[in-house]
């Protein structure tokens, strides 16, 4: 018993430091900029041991320097819900396991703030405990952060390239121009990367990533020129485009 009890104690005391250690993370990265995440090292070993030049584009920019046609790019591309859910969009998670049991195409559910969690906090993997650990970090971002920081998170660190990460080295990249330049084209292209940044290319676009542009700027069409980070009308809406 006297094992037993100090086994627990140890245990006891690793959740605390982690609970502890994650909360101040995460209020931290409230304002501080990210510089690195788990993804970025990740990636850079990878190439290294493929005998590849490594190669890590990040360069961090404020909200105000990123193209409102790109938040909203990524919205319609990758989580139209954004600005209703606290987190999890339970309907798209639905929908993804009645697809998945039909056997269906796999079909994703992860939403901008499940992907913002995974890249800053976590590793890449599709084990039951990284998923349990996304699930913490998703809840504690959005407790902490804004809408906004979420996004401006997102968006400064997500991989958009083989090794390109964030919204203006990826503008740099694909375009040659700076974030807050981006057309509604140039946006569309870079969002119909996300799901496979290291396969896909924005600049020339393959015909698969040009037929996705062209349903993502039909949505951007729909819902229009920005994000509302304030409200979230939902009454009378006209009828939406077709899904892809």
């Amino acid at each position: 018993m006297k094992i037993l009890r100090k086994i627990l104690g140890i245990i006891w005391r690793l959740v605390l430091g982690f609970v502890i250690l994650s909360v101040v993370s995460v209020i931290i990265f409230r304002w501080v900029p990210v510089p690195i995440t788990p993804l970025m090292v990740i990636r850079s070993i990878e190439q290294k041991m493929d005998g590849k030049k490594m190669k890590m584009e990040h360069d961090w920019v404020p909200l105000e320097e990123i193209s409102p046609k790109l938040q909203l790019a990524v919205v319609c591309s990758e989580d139209q819900n954004y600005l209703k859910h606290f987190g999890f969009d339970w309907g798209a998670i639905e929908k993804a396991m009645k697809e998945n049991e039909e056997g269906k195409r796999m079909r994703g559910a992860s939403t901008i703030t499940q992907q913002t969690a995974k890249n800053v906090f976590l590793w890449p993997g599709r084990s039951y405990i990284r998923k349990a650990f996304e699930v913490w970090f998703t809840l504690l971002i959005e407790i902490f952060w804004s809408k906004e920081r979420i996004m401006e998170v997102y968006l400064n660190s997500i991989e958009m390239g083989d090794g390109v990460y964030g919204a203006e080295s990826a503008a740099q990249h694909w375009y040659k121009k700076k974030a807050i330049k981006l057309t509604k084209d140039d946006a569309a292209g870079i969002a119909a990367v996300l799901p496979n940044p290291r396969k896909y290319r924005a600049n020339p676009p393959t015909n698969y990533i040009t037929k996705r542009k062209v349903w993502i700027k039909q949505q951007m069409n729909y819902w229009g020129n920005k994000l509302d980070y304030n409200k979230y009308k939902d009454e009378d809406e006209p009828e939406k485009p077709s899904e892809k």
